[in-house]
């Protein structure tokens, strides 16, 4: 079975985000598991370092029709040692960008332009998908384009079509005066992509797609409720009869503390003792002092993420004073809204020994707080997957979230058997203290912890189970031909 893997960002050449962890490792698995998997992304030169634009190779080119106009398109490629081939669109005017991938006025232009020239690409290369899986609003126009310009070309028919939501809260909604100027859709067929008077992009691959799903079983079910749906929730409670979710994974080579050279020493769920080495060396990199190894060692609670209230930062900001005076010590790492970052930088003034914060986001830094920290704080107001939980839970750090979307598909409580971390379930200060306090008093339990520790390490988030999953789903559309 051949699978095209369409996505706005993929590791290990530009990433924004957890969607750049998905498109980098599930067809990576795919490919494992015996099926032919490619992917295909812009080609953004600026982010794309210049060693590995040596590895891509030209392979063609041709022009794509935008609206009224054509642009050209570069197709080039290289192949991974995993076995996956990557195929980047190129076009310097909409993906040769000075700062980052996404947030242009054009926005609409450029990933129109990119999803149709993804089908365009198959009539001039020599790979034929049974199945295109697109993702997020940035790709919602694939099955689009393929509804309306390709479905009974005798080279491109019966290939199905699945499109994966992986934030419900980015639609791509646009002013209906795109819909032939710069979409190129005809008006006979703007219901599809039309809702609430707007052109909405994951509408219409909602509406088209043979198949949708999200990143976690819960999130399938929140974004049924308007709560959660951003305004969504009416087509996809007419559309739930094809939607499913799928629970993602983490590269586990990646993350692997037993071989990660970021790390200050390597440890493993054999040989744990490494992690103290990590939290030392990580509390002395971002400025604060090493409390020792003792049994009156200080819990440290690690923080990586967006700051802005959708991942919860009010909670924290709402209770940050008592996590302090309790007895932590507390990193985070992390842009956002200035609100966040402006108190962050208060409260480590405030706090110098028991505060450190690093604006923005650096990868040798996240992987130093995954293995040092000894415990992970997710309050998230929503959140389709997470990938951060699984994460900590590789290094030993244990979880402390809310139970929402993925993070309650991946975290079980430790007051219940078999827990690997905290939960709590309301949108609540008060209830994310109390998660953390019960964390805190199985921390001084210093055999309870390393039994809690293990149990986490032991934990298997690799995709060899969503893969398959996603595998039946691919084979059940195949079968319709």
């Amino acid at each position: 079975m051949k699978i095209l893997y369409a996505a706005s960002e993929a590791q290990p050449f530009a990433a924004s985000g957890g969607l750049a962890d998905v498109a980098g490792s599930l067809p990576k698995a795919l490919v494992k598991e015996g099926h032919e998997c490619a992917v295909v992304m812009p080609y953004y030169k600026n982010t794309i370092s210049e060693q590995q634009q040596k590895k891509i190779k030209f392979l063609t080119s041709f022009n794509i029709p935008v609206g009224w106009r054509t642009q050209f398109c570069g197709v080039h490629t290289c192949t991974t040692p995993d076995g996956v081939v990557y195929y980047f669109l190129d076009n310097e005017y909409y993906f040769k960008r000075d700062f980052g991938i996404y947030g242009y006025y054009d926005d609409a232009e450029r990933f129109a332009f990119f999803s149709r020239a993804v089908l365009e690409m198959l009539f001039r290369i020599d790979y034929k998908p049974d199945v295109i899986n697109s993702n997020d609003w940035q790709c919602a126009l694939v099955p689009v384009y393929y509804h309306i310009y390709y479905r009974y070309n005798n080279e491109l028919r019966n290939i199905r079509n699945v499109f994966t939501i992986h934030n419900i809260a980015y639609q791509g909604q646009y002013g209906m005066n795109l819909l032939e100027e710069i979409l190129s859709i005809p008006k006979h067929m703007a219901n599809i992509v039309e809702y609430d008077g707007d052109v909405n992009f994951m509408k219409g691959a909602i509406e088209i797609a043979d198949k949708v799903t999200t990143v976690s079983p819960t999130y399938a079910m929140e974004i049924l409720d308007p709560w959660f749906a951003h305004g969504l929730d009416r087509i996809l409670e007419n559309k739930k009869y094809k939607t499913c979710g799928f629970l993602n994974g983490i590269d586990t080579d990646m993350y692997n503390p037993a071989a990660n050279k970021d790390i200050a020493a390597n440890f493993s769920l054999k040989s744990k003792a490494g992690k103290k080495t990590c939290k030392a060396a990580m509390l002395e990199e971002v400025g604060l002092v090493a409390a020792g190894t003792s049994e009156s060692d200080e819990p440290v609670i690690g923080i990586i993420t967006r700051l802005v209230e959708h991942k919860g930062m009010d909670l924290v900001k709402n209770a940050f004073d008592r996590i302090i005076n309790l007895g932590f010590k507390v990193v985070i790492l992390g842009s956002g809204h200035p609100v966040y970052e402006q108190f962050f930088d208060e409260m480590k003034f405030r706090y110098p020994d028991k505060v450190a914060f690093t604006k923005g986001f650096i990868p040798a830094l996240a992987k130093k707080i995954y293995a040092g920290a000894d415990m992970f704080l997710m309050p998230s107001k929503s959140e389709p997957c997470g990938l951060a939980q699984m994460i900590s839970l590789r290094y030993g750090t244990i979880p402390i979230v809310r139970a929402t979307g993925g993070l309650k598909d991946s975290i079980v409580d430790y007051g219940d058997s078999g827990g690997t971390g905290f939960t709590f379930q309301t949108y609540n200060s008060d209830d994310m203290f109390d998660a953390i306090e019960r964390a805190y008093d199985a921390y001084r339990d210093k055999k309870a912890w390393n039994l809690l520790t293990s149990r986490a390490m032991k934990a298997d988030f690799s995709w060899s189970v969503s893969a398959k999953l996603y595998i039946g789903l691919y084979e059940e559309l195949v079968s319709w031909n």
